[in-house]
């Protein structure tokens, strides 16, 4: 089942779905789904753009001093963290992120197509198949900073590859040590995976050379030890930080349902369906005998499922460490497909054309899910308007009491307040080691300084990990906020209300002023651009 690739004959023509304009084409529909949303709707992305306005606005903003603290240091995590200073300079923050967000994908398929060019010297019709999995669950759930490292991670792979086949790889050897540094600073993940990527392409083509598997290992070894510098970086980042724990090894009830949704959006049935598609793409590789695996994409995939298997749910403080890394092994080893021999053009063209069909189907539905998305953020956000610069607003966004597939883009929409506002608001990540930003005297806000305490359930829902709604607002300590904002909460008492007046609503949502009138300016006053 693991062939070498087929040499192209130089007479032989460019089939459709390997010609330049359609791997442009491909790139660019994976902008489609992020056109519409004037704020890409992913899960955590509006609390990352909170800690953005802080990064770029605490020097010269006295409200966001009087809450919290932004200390810079060299860590695995600062992608976008990084880009986005130049590019709110030129667009503003809102825009800025859009714009940064948006090439992602069109960057992780780029990644895709070249890794799939150079092994196997043309672009299979099944690697199609693997495109869908740039908009997967970890960009959907908005880890922008892992996403943007795994797009670049590819990219470097198909450089490593090409240097490899022109055998350059001493330049290579050069080339990557940069590459590693700048992988690693956008997220050390996305470093993991470009170093067990080029590792086991390189063990491959050193075996291929007729040397035994062992000294291939050591010769790969050897190659990737160039991209091994920013362990240092690890080891002052983690030395003696809180953060560097890891919790919940081998849950392999957690991993198999992380398989069955690493294409989780808003649809149960389509998403699970589509993966169901990948494992039967699979399955007719391993049953027909026209088809097969590359022997260095193969191991690639082989390497990536044992990390998959042996990483942590939590590692350096980060949840769901192993389910970032799923939806790669699909898209690795759906690139490393490829035809025996000859390729027989029936097939292959049938083959592209579900290829594509499946990715545009895929397009499709999660534009017009981020379209929902965007519209529902967009009317929840109508409390913005009516918040003062400054404010302290506590929000509390409803989360379903049993489990849902449809992933909630409500959870971090509060952070939009610190954004357009300069407000405290209690989303901000807390993990010692992982996070710049910092709640400057978290006791003042009680136990609602920081994520989770946003997020809650009804009274009736006996999930244990949040608190039910009336606990929480009839809790909460008053003097510390000046606004509760209800983000689609679920139902709950209006007597725990009391004392506080509405301001504004929408549908479920609402936001009430608790502190009297005149003790915060008036709502608008010294507005800040939503740019």
């Amino acid at each position: 089942m693991i062939t070498a690739a087929a040499p192209r004959s130089p007479n032989e023509p460019h089939n459709w779905w390997e010609t330049r304009w359609f791997v442009a084409a491909m790139i660019c529909l994976a902008f489609v789904p992020l056109l519409y949303p004037a704020i890409p709707p992913l899960v955590d992305l509006p609390g990352h753009m909170g800690r953005f306005r802080v990064e770029l606005d605490l020097a010269h903003s006295p409200d966001l001093q009087r809450y919290y603290t932004f200390k810079w240091a060299l860590i695995g995590n600062l992608g976008v963290d990084l880009l986005i200073i130049p590019m709110a300079k030129l667009f503003g923050l809102e825009l800025g992120i859009k714009l940064i967000v948006m090439t992602i994908p069109p960057l992780t398929v780029a990644g895709f197509l070249w890794v799939a060019r150079e092994v196997h010297n043309r672009i299979p019709p099944t690697a199609l198949f693997a495109l869908p999995f740039a908009l997967s669950h970890p960009f959907m759930f908005g880890f922008v900073n892992f996403s943007l490292s795994m797009a670049l991670a590819f990219l470097a792979f198909g450089l490593w590859l090409r240097l490899a086949r022109l055998d350059r790889t001493r330049l290579r050897g050069w080339l990557f040590v940069p590459i590693s540094f700048v992988i690693f600073v956008t997220h050390a993940f996305g470093w993991g995976a470009l170093g067990m990527l080029c590792f086991s392409a390189e063990a491959v083509r050193q075996h291929d050379r007729g040397i035994s598997w062992w000294r291939a290992g050591l010769h790969a070894a050897a190659q990737a030890s160039v991209m091994a510098l920013p362990i240092l970086l690890m080891l002052l980042w983690r030395t003696g930080s809180a953060g560097s724990s890891a919790h919940d090894w081998f849950d392999f009830s957690s991993k198999f349902y992380y398989i069955e949704s690493a294409l989780r959006d808003r649809w149960d049935l389509f998403d699970r369906t589509s993966i169901a598609v990948v494992f039967v793409m699979l399955i007719i590789t391993l049953a027909r005998r026209e088809l097969g695996f590359s022997r260095n994409l193969g191991f690639s995939a082989f390497v990536l499922s044992l990390c998959f298997v042996c990483l942590p749910r939590i590692l350096f403080g980060s949840a769901y460490a192993d389910m970032r890394l799923a939806p790669f092994i699909f898209a690795v080893a759906l690139i490393a497909i490829r035809f025996r021999g000859q390729t027989p053009l029936r097939f292959a063209r049938m083959l592209a054309a579900i290829g594509l069909t499946f990715y545009v189907a895929r397009l499709a539905a999660t534009s017009i899910s981020l379209a929902l998305a965007a519209n529902q953020q967009q009317r929840a956000l109508g409390a913005i308007d009516h918040l003062p610069i400054g404010a302290r607003v506590l929000s509390l966004v409803g989360t379903p009491c049993g489990e849902d597939w449809a992933l909630s883009r409500m959870s971090h929409l509060g952070g939009i307040a610190i954004v357009r506002r300069n407000a405290f608001e209690n989303d901000q990540w807390s993990i010692a080691g992982a996070n710049l930003l910092q709640v400057r005297n978290p006791g003042q806000f009680g136990g609602f300084s920081a994520d989770p305490s946003q997020i809650v359930v009804a009274m009736s829902c006996p999930r244990r990990e949040y608190h039910g709604i009336d606990v929480v607002i009839a809790a909460f300590p008053r003097a510390s906020f000046d606004y509760l904002w209800l983000i689609e909460p679920p139902a709950h008492d209006p007597r725990v209300l009391a004392g506080m007046t509405r301001v504004w609503s929408a549908g479920a949502s609402a936001l009430y002023r608790v502190a009297p009138a005149g003790k915060v300016a008036p709502a608008g006053k010294n507005a800040i651009s939503a740019g």
